[in-house]
C-alpha cells in the first residue's frame, strides 16, 4: 500500500502546482517556478515559469515577467514576455514593453510601451534555450 502511493508521489507531474501570493502580501525578490502563479499581492522581483501568470485586480508586479501565458487584471511595471496568449482584462495597467505570440486587449485596459508580436517568439524561444545552455554549462 505506500509503496504504491510513493510511486504515485514520484509520477505526479509537479508541473500542476499552482502558487499563490495573496492579497496583502508583499515579497521582495525574483520567483523561478514550472508551475502556475497567482499574484494578488506586491512581488517586487521578476517572475520566469513554465507555466500561466494570473494578475489579480488588486495586485502589482514590478518586475520582468517572462511565462507561456498571462491574464493580467492588476498592475505590471516592467517588460512582459508571453510565448502564447497574453491577455490584458478590462483593469490591467501594464507600463513596458510586451513580447507575445497573441494578444488579447479588453475595452478600459492601459498599456504603455511597446509591443513585438507573431514572429519575434521564435528569436524568444531561442534565447530561453541558449540561457538553459549557459545555466548547464
Amino acid at each position: 500500500m505506500f509503496t504504491k502511493k510513493e510511486e504515485f508521489m514520484k509520477n505526479t507531474d509537479t508541473n500542476t502546482a499552482i502558487n499563490m501570493i495573496g492579497s496583502g502580501t508583499t515579497i521582495t525578490g525574483d520567483i523561478v517556478s514550472k508551475g502556475d502563479i497567482r499574484v494578488d499581492g506586491v512581488l517586487k522581483g521578476s517572475i520566469n515559469t513554465q507555466g500561466k501568470v494570473v494578475l489579480g485586480q488588486e495586485g502589482t508586479i514590478e518586475g520582468d515577467v517572462v511565462c507561456i501565458n498571462a491574464d493580467v487584471s492588476g498592475t505590471i511595471n516592467a517588460k512582459i514576455t508571453v510565448s502564447q496568449l497574453l491577455s490584458l482584462k478590462s483593469s490591467a495597467n501594464l507600463n513596458g514593453d510586451i513580447v507575445t505570440n497573441k494578444l488579447s486587449i479588453e475595452p478600459g485596459a492601459t498599456f504603455t510601451g511597446s509591443c513585438s508580436m507573431g514572429a519575434v517568439i521564435k528569436d524568444i524561444k531561442d534565447a530561453e534555450k541558449q540561457q538553459r545552455k549557459e545555466k548547464s554549462a
